[in-house]
């Protein structure tokens, strides 16, 4: 089969472009080092031609309100374009949770992108996956200095990128699920306790605070970010990961 992977350069992206490799397929990176401009739609009727599905991966380059316009163009976009070349799959990453926190910019424009999705005229999976491992030291970053890191006690559910990449390749290369499948890695952790956790792996003596107005997640209310009981559950936990990191 031929798969275009939007963003396909990309942490995720990338992952994906070479597990459906391995797998024999044809896999094609679609991003802008590779002339594929979402935003504008330029390259991407070229980018698309023969593919029966299509993996969109690409995120926003902010996190604030303009993503909202950023997912209204590029899924109007490619929605269009998947029609005009007769993809039978469309397949987006998305966010465990995703529709549950009003107050975050990026999460409303990412539940708009699910929306757009559904209504568009191709059969459709949605992969929500939880946050990346790869990402708890920027996510710490946000409200550290050189003592001290403020972190929210949000339950949070992270997993590997690498397991991301293996979920959304199985998803896009069975049948579209008219729907959602979430996944992520088999540990929950307060927030704050994952910062203490990275920090003393990293042996870094900075102390880590519980701050329930610090950073991001601290707009998340309740348990939203945790998988349920459907969700699939990923191999990898955290330490095991560090360590292999290291």
């Amino acid at each position: 089969m031929k798969f275009t992977v939007i963003g396909g350069t990309g942490l995720i992206g990338s992952q994906v472009v070479q597990r459906l490799t391995a797998a024999g397929h044809e896999a094609v990176p679609a991003a802008p080092s590779t002339g594929v401009d979402l935003l504008t739609g330029d390259g991407l009727d070229q980018a698309l031609e023969g593919a029966q599905v299509v993996v969109n991966v690409a995120n926003s380059p902010t996190f604030d309100e303009a993503s909202l316009d950023f997912f209204r163009t590029t899924m109007g976009n490619l929605l269009a374009a998947g029609e005009r070349a007769g993809v039978g799959h469309q397949v987006i990453l998305s966010i465990v949770g995703v529709d549950q926190v009003p107050l975050l910019d990026y999460y409303r424009a990412k539940a708009l992108q699910e929306e757009l999705l559904r209504q568009g005229p191709t059969p459709y999976s949605i992969v929500r996956a939880t946050q990346f491992f790869e990402f708890v030291n920027a996510i710490m970053s946000w409200t550290s200095d050189e003592t001290t890191v403020r972190l929210p006690a949000t339950p949070v559910q992270p997993m590997a990128a690498a397991d991301v990449a293996a979920a959304v390749v199985d998803v896009a290369t069975g049948a579209p699920l008219g729907g959602i499948r979430n996944v992520a890695g088999p540990d929950v952790y307060a927030l704050d306790d994952l910062g203490r956790l990275t920090l003393a792996a990293q042996q870094d003596n900075r102390t880590v605070v519980t701050d329930d107005s610090a950073g991001m997640f601290a707009a998340v209310s309740g348990d939203v970010l945790i998988a349920g009981p459907d969700a699939h559950l990923a191999p990898t936990h955290y330490q095991d990961w560090m360590k292999s990191a290291r």
